[in-house]
């Protein structure tokens, strides 16, 4: 045993410290099970902190007429089919007693004069059902979360880096890894996981996810234990990410600016949304203004740095700072660009994974027994293009279930099988990279696989691109045999930087193959070469490994929802 390796023993460990994992915890400790929480970024600054629109749930406080039912229809729909109606009927009746829980613990929602919580419209709601906390409301509800764990004396080692779980005979027993500042290992013990680790768009060029955050990790640790991924390559672009300075690329400008009448224009000055959706230029569906801004850019009227314009300058300044504080803010702090005067300069970005770990509807057990998956690490709810406001909301429903499904799950075994090899394994691992002392940089070959999957798999894709990707892949993979690690007195990112690069690697391949499999443009998927929805493709697209692909038939939608099922105008509605 290494003399530096720590050993911890908890009942359920949960590895990452964003809204879902810190729900599962709080409902841990409620109900009494030991817990612990990993989280390889301080938890006060997890993702979840970044959201900014808002949370949904059928409250009915501002539109009486609005149901979970009517809810459901929305996502399905929103989801171009793909979603499970089963995970979209557990979600949407769940989020009333969801935003519940968050009140009890404190969470400061916008409210209206006579005290019911303020909803307002978002993407394709036919219904106000958006709560929100001005347009910060994930640094809110992350803030709410923390005031509760901590008031449960729930433990949470930030900066702590799961490297691999620990696995028996397909049951789960632990996870090893390391402290990211002192190099020290751990090894912990746990009868049930929890991977609470985010998605993959970080293996894109320009992600709205910070740097060293949603490489998938997630995807990474379950399939080495023995799990499978779903619809990897539905992912959500948001039209509007910023392009510089290149350490920022990919930081969000809202929606909201558009919404206010921000006006989109190509390097020749032409606002180029009449060619895509005359009827609502810029207050067109995400996707479809992502599609556009591509298309322009790809077609020679793109900026000289591969983008478009987003003017919002010809707007009373005075409703600028009323209604687009942080947009202002932001584009003053990263690039000193007034933008009550100037353009802002503007591409596609990665947004949000839509697929992620294979997990049951019900509790969201994964293949192995005692590892499950919850939030953006897991799959389910979105299908090929997520309502907005629905990702806030199913962080608070399946904290809660899994929390529960875990605690049951633990409190049911009889005895815990370890394994030394598995551990011995882990060690090992490790070990390797820190000797590694090859030729390749490490952050060089991280950003190949961004700029492999930005080419060939970023807003549109084809066969053609995609081989041509997968072989660049292989490429890339061969490099990765001959990498050197190096921590220094600064701390061991390094190492973890390694591990990511192992996690983006095979987020990569998952991703590119599946849209290779999938032969149809449906929602957040397009594909050149078959532009149109094929019927026969409404199944979900399950990666076990490279080349390792089965069609996953969905369950029918039940018939009270699907009569609800309509299409819902958003012109005016684009908030975050």
């Amino acid at each position: 045993m290494n003399s530096t390796e720590r050993r911890l023993t908890t009942s359920v460990l949960v590895i990452g410290s964003g809204g879902s994992g810190l729900r599962a915890a709080i409902e841990l400790s409620e109900h009494g099970t030991s817990v612990l929480v990993v989280g390889k970024r301080p938890k006060m600054d997890a993702h979840t902190s970044l959201a900014a629109g808002g949370i949904n749930a059928a409250l009915a406080t501002m539109d009486p007429e609005d149901s979970w039912q009517q809810h459901a229809a929305d996502t399905l729909k929103e989801s171009y089919l793909l979603a499970n109606p089963q995970t979209v009927q557990i979600v949407t009746e769940g989020a009333e007693r969801g935003i519940a829980d968050l009140t009890r613990y404190g969470m400061p929602f916008a409210r209206e004069g006579d005290g019911r919580i303020s909803q307002r419209f978002f993407g394709a709601h036919t219904f106000r059902r958006t709560a929100f906390a001005g347009d910060y409301t994930g640094l809110e509800i992350q803030r709410t979360l923390i005031a509760r764990t901590e008031s449960l004396d729930i433990p949470i080692l930030d900066t702590v880096y799961i490297t691999k779980l620990l696995v028996r005979d397909n049951v789960i027993f632990g996870a090893y890894g390391f402290d990211m500042v002192t190099g020290s290992r751990y090894v912990i013990h746990a009868d049930a996981v929890i991977l609470a680790a985010g998605g993959h768009n970080r293996i894109w060029r320009r992600s709205s996810s910070r740097r060293d955050e949603n490489t998938g990790d997630s995807f990474r640790l379950a399939v080495e234990a023995g799990g499978r991924i779903r619809d990897p390559e539905l992912v959500q672009f948001h039209p509007s990410g910023l392009i510089e300075p290149e350490n920022a690329a990919g930081t969000l400008v809202s929606e909201a600016a558009r919404g206010e009448g921000g006006i989109l224009r190509n390097a020749r000055g032409e606002r180029f949304m009449d060619r895509y959706d005359p009827q609502r230029m810029e207050l067109s569906t995400r996707d479809r203004v992502a599609l556009a801004a591509y298309t322009e850019i790809k077609e020679g009227r793109g900026t000289a740095n591969g983008g478009v314009w987003l003017d919002v300058s010809h707007l009373d300044r005075e409703v600028i700072m009323r209604r687009l504080p942080r947009v202002y803010q932001t584009l003053l702090e990263l690039q000193m660009l007034d933008i009550t005067t100037d353009p802002i300069e503007i591409a596609p970005t990665a947004h949000y994974s839509m697929g992620g770990v294979w997990v049951r509807p019900e509790d969201h057990s994964t293949d192995v027994a005692g590892l499950y998956a919850i939030g953006e690490a897991s799959s389910g709810l979105h299908g090929a293009n997520r309502l907005g406001g629905n990702s806030l909301i199913e962080l608070l429903v399946f904290g809660r279930i899994v929390g529960q499904a875990a605690a049951a799950y633990s409190e049911g075994l009889d005895a815990q099988i370890r394994s030394h090899e598995a551990i011995t394994d882990a060690r090992e691992e490790v070990d390797a990279l820190l000797a590694a002392d090859g030729r390749e940089n490490v952050r060089a070959l991280q950003r190949a696989i961004r700029n492999t999957m930005t080419d060939h798999a970023g807003v549109v894709r084809d066969e053609e691109g995609l081989r041509a990707g997968l072989s660049e892949l292989d490429a890339i993979e061969a490099r990765m045999s001959d990498i050197g690690v190096h921590p220094d007195i600064a701390g061991f990112a390094d190492l973890a930087h390694a591990f990511d690069l192992k996690s983006s690697a095979l987020a990569a391949r998952a991703t590119m193959e599946a849209a290779l499999e999938r032969r149809e443009s449906r929602g957040c998927h397009n594909r050149s070469d078959y532009p149109d929805i094929d019927a026969s493709l409404q199944v979900n697209l399950v990666w076990s490994g490279p080349g390792k692909i089965e069609h996953e038939s969905i369950p029918p939608i039940p018939s009270e929802i699907r009569a609800l099922m309509r299409t819902v105008d958003t012109a005016g509605k684009l908030v975050e």
